[in-house]
């Protein structure tokens, strides 16, 4: 198979697969509707006009804010048409975190989605000597009265229709070369202020070649969910891999409708990080609480079934005994399937996961119930996959086995350690935390501690920065305490405290929807939920369900005393960063006085 340069994988595809559809995306009214990949090729073309009218170069930076849309794709591949490179920023950004990029890459112009995008783009502008141009997505958008330099994308792609900007475009369409700087992806600054990762075109084509020889049960047959924002690279760079094997992708604007739209388009493809594989567990674990007798026993025979097919049998490249296959058919067209119409995945045919660490115990239950989770560990800096699980032979507790053509080896500290193709050029604008990201022999230091198997598989143990090593000089994972405690459906959130402390602790946001059941099943009055959050008996229930929880633990592992907080962990209070990982420090300085109080004698 062929690897093209993101300029010009779009109108190669559309000569190939024409009238087909290549996006499908909501309209104001919530009706779905399709674009071809002819379509798809006009648009960009005209967008990259526009850009082209407009004086954009070949290697300027060029920034977009917004919510995944339609227009988000377009303006995408028409900057790589005009070998211009995409600066992308989280739709939730505020101003502070907008004017950062603007400055840090020198971006001139701005695509913006909604008016929240666009208010606070506007401010920046205000205040920035660089911005000059804001370009609108969304038509519904109020302008400032004052404003006079803001357009409509509808507009500005009409500014470039003549002979002269075409012929520009086709100039610049003949001279693209794979070491084009394509994308700065900045990385969420959890321990510092955020550095821009820059990936090549030949970056991309490498991860489109590797995965093409891992995940061997997906072609352009399938029809993908774009749900993570294109601003993370794990959407990102799955995405384009979609594109560049002619799926079909449904692009989900609003997050928060994500259970609708599921179930309205019935992807077979969609990559996710685990909190939304841990929501359908507790969903399903809720489902089957108030079932009857008999149907648990069903649903419990299932799982059973279905972990010994897929999982010791299947999986293993083995052949079930008779008895077990008939079972886990009969079970596959009837629980199964229902368990999977409902939530929208009926049609499934693998959903990527990555981003944090999951459960082991919630991706063997959903390989068990038949649905085929690929997880995967990668980072910005590798064009995302540096390793996922195979068609068959994988291992839960595993990231999955290394991809094709890179090296992976564990330096000092446990550190694992890169090098490939996909690995990025560099950190934009910062030449000493680029040299210090490499070793001496050219790998990538990723930062986080892990192991490698006999099978070539990464166990992933922790984030280097996030160790914590208590005053007995014992070193404790804060994720991998974490990923187990939220497990259980009680606990929505959870920021394990320990580093220069006598003992683990932990702040822990309660799943509130729960706790009040339980409040009401046991006649606990409240007024409020910071009275539920404080209450003696809730408190000790919730301790008691931490401690099944940690059975296995070390003792200096466990949690010996938890603070339950009446209020979530927020993107807006920056305490979670845009990929919904905890910023300790933040959290550490805002609950002080809580985290001293569980230490006083």
């Amino acid at each position: 198979m062929t690897y093209y340069h993101l300029g010009e994988l779009i109108h190669i595809q559309a000569r190939k697969y024409k009238n087909r559809t290549a996006l499908k995306y909501l309209l104001s009214n919530d009706k779905w509707v399709s674009m071809s990949w002819e379509e798809f090729s006009e648009k960009i073309i005209k967008t990259a006009q526009a850009m082209a009218e407009m004086q954009i170069e070949p290697g300027d930076n060029i920034g977009i804010y917004s919510q995944n849309m339609a227009k988000y794709l377009i303006t995408d591949f028409a900057a790589y048409a005009n070998r211009a490179v995409m600066a992308p920023m989280y739709a939730t950004s505020s101003p502070s975190q907008v004017e950062y990029i603007v400055n840090d890459a020198g971006i001139k112009v701005i695509f913006v989605g909604e008016q929240f995008q666009y208010n606070n783009a506007y401010k920046v502008q205000q205040e920035s000597p660089i911005l000059k141009k804001i370009i609108v997505f969304d038509r519904n958008v109020v302008l400032k009265p004052e404003d006079k330099s803001s357009i409509y994308f509808d507009d500005f792609i009409t500014t470039g229709d003549n002979s002269e900007s075409l012929a520009l475009v086709n100039a610049r369409l003949r001279q693209l070369k794979g070491s084009d700087l394509a994308t700065i992806i900045y990385t969420s600054g959890t321990t510092g202020e955020p550095k821009g990762v820059m990936l090549t075109h030949d970056n991309y084509m490498e991860a489109f070649k590797i995965h093409e020889t891992r995940l061997t049960r997906c072609s352009d047959k399938d029809l993908s969910m774009c749900f993570l924002p294109l601003t993370h690279i794990f959407e990102k760079a799955w995405t384009y891999y979609c594109l560049c094997k002619g799926i079909t992708i449904a692009v989900n604007r609003d997050p928060t409708k994500i259970q609708q739209t599921i179930k309205q388009i019935r992807p077979t493809l969609m990559s996710n990080v685990p909190r939304f594989w841990e929501k359908v567990y507790d969903g399903i674990q809720q489902e089957i609480e108030t079932a009857s007798r008999t149907l648990k026993w069903l649903f419990e025979d299932s799982v059973r079934t279905g972990r010994k097919y897929n999982l010791m049998y299947k999986n293993q490249g083995k052949r079930a005994p008779a008895s077990i296959a008939v079972k886990f058919f009969l079970y596959k067209l009837t629980i199964f399937h229902l368990i999977k119409k409902v939530i929208g995945i009926d049609r499934g045919n693998f959903f990527p996961v990555a981003g944090a660490p999951l459960s082991d115990k919630i991706n063997e239950f959903m390989q068990s119930i038949d649905v085929r989770l690929v997880y995967g560990y990668g980072l910005s800096e590798t064009t995302a996959t540096v390793s996922c699980f195979p068609e068959k032979g994988f291992t839960i507790g595993t990231v999955g086995k290394i991809m094709p053509e890179l090296e992976v080896k564990i330096g000092e500290n446990n550190e694992i350690l890169v090098k490939g193709k996909t690995v990025m050029k560099g950190y934009y604008n910062k030449p000493a935390e680029t040299a210090a990201a490499f070793t001496a022999d050219g790998f990538f230091r990723t930062g986080d501690a892990g192991k490698l198997t006999e099978n070539n598989e990464i166990i992933l143990t922790e984030r280097i920065k996030d160790l914590y090593k208590t005053s007995n000089g014992k070193y404790i994972a804060p994720q991998m305490i974490e990923t187990r405690m939220t497990e259980d459906k009680f606990i929505e959130q959870i920021a394990v405290i320990g580093d220069k402390r006598k003992f683990v602790s932990a702040l822990i946001v309660p799943n509130f929807e729960y706790l009040r059941l339980y409040a009401q099943e046991h006649g606990i009055s409240y007024g409020s939920v910071e009275e539920l959050a404080g209450n003696k008996v809730i408190h000790d229930y919730m301790f008691g369900r931490i401690e099944l929880l940690q059975a296995q633990f070390t003792s200096y592992e466990k949690i010996k005393k938890i603070t339950l907080l009446p209020h979530p962990f927020t993107m807006e209070s920056g305490e979670l960063t845009n990929t919904l990982k905890l910023r300790r420090k933040i959290i550490l300085q805002r609950y002080a006085d809580e985290i001293d109080k569980m230490y006083k004698e």
